[in-house]
């Protein structure tokens, strides 16, 4: 009987082994946060795209926007830990959120395995064309002269979006109020349309609007200036340096994934991201390609949920 035992044990174990080994044998989905048309989804997109040409294999862009990114997160989080099913964590689900939500269906660190960092987008302050303002400095004054009358769209409430107009909102004193969308690109469109005045975002998903003039950008929530938008100064030239961030989107699978599947992941991602055509491709929608070690990743996260602790703190945003 113990022989038999050993046996079976044995047989798992190079089972186990083998479909590691030959990983992936069917599609894999990567689960995104938001809806598609946003940075979040070209991103994806474009790494899914060399993975699946990489791996022999479809790795399907799954699109569960909604709830500041618990729905997907949780989703993944309790998913099976072999590989087939990923998530595209961000600064939303890994870095604010934590912080903004009393209650979280799924822990930022413990629920996790890191894979690779994508992509980093510094932020900017987007306006509609037609408000009449020609700097941020008009704009906090615009919006002081008519309390609450001036709406800022973001990707959802938790999101980056959300918390850096709040952020916004406690340095300057700038009375404007926040209109959650599911998702940057429905926000992009409604700032294009004048139905909010504003968003805070990365560059990406409001390119159309800037390129055919209905939106302008007002500065750079980054410490540089961007080539994207070079006349838009930065907030800490403003005199505003505590109004910084960027968006970040990586790679995470449920904790205990083997650590093999995790590593061919990483590599196929580190050599899609190093492709010229994927960096221009990224590049002419503002972001940047990332890249580098699954224990890199890990440490990134674990700094950017101590850095945005006490910006929640200080900034009194809550999200339940």
């Amino acid at each position: 009987m113990q022989k038999i035992i050993v046996c079976t044990l044995l047989a798992v174990a190079g089972f186990s082994a083998h479909a590691q080994q030959n990983y992936p044998t069917r599609p894999v989905r990567l689960i995104v946060t938001v809806p598609t048309g946003g940075a979040a989804d070209l991103v994806a997109r474009v790494v899914a795209q060399k993975l699946g040409d990489a791996l022999g294999q479809t790795f399907v862009v799954d699109n569960r926007g909604g709830g500041g990114g618990q729905i997907a997160t949780e989703t993944v989080a309790k998913a099976a830990a072999d590989g087939y099913t990923t998530l595209q964590a961000s600064i939303t689900t890994h870095g604010i959120g934590p912080h903004l939500y009393s209650k979280l269906p799924y822990d930022p660190l413990k629920d996790f395995a890191p894979v690779c960092l994508f992509a980093t987008m510094p932020m900017v302050i987007v306006v509609n064309a037609q408000l009449p303002v020609k700097n941020v400095a008009e704009l906090i004054a615009l919006a002081k002269s008519k309390p609450n009358s001036i709406s800022f769209g973001s990707s959802g409430s938790g999101g980056a979006p959300h918390l850096v107009g709040e952020l916004f909102k406690s340095v300057t004193g700038a009375p404007i109020q926040h209109v959650p969308y599911k998702g940057s690109g429905p926000a992009a469109s409604d700032v294009a349309a004048g139905q909010v005045q504003l968003s805070f975002d990365a560059i990406a998903p409001h390119l159309p609007f800037i390129r055919s003039g209905r939106t302008r950008v007002l500065a750079a929530i980054s410490p540089q200036r961007l080539p994207i938008a070079p006349d838009a100064p930065t907030m800490t030239e403003l005199g505003f340096p505590k109004v910084a961030a960027s968006i970040w989107y990586g790679m995470v699978v449920p904790a205990g994934t083997p650590k093999t599947i995790i590593a061919k992941l990483n590599a196929e991602s580190n050599r899609a991201l190093a492709l010229p055509e994927v960096k221009e491709r990224l590049a002419a929608a503002g972001i940047d390609a990332a890249g580098g070690t699954p224990e890199a990743f890990a440490q990134f996260m674990r700094d950017e949920l101590a850095k945005w602790g006490p910006v929640v703190k200080a900034s009194g945003a809550k999200v339940d």
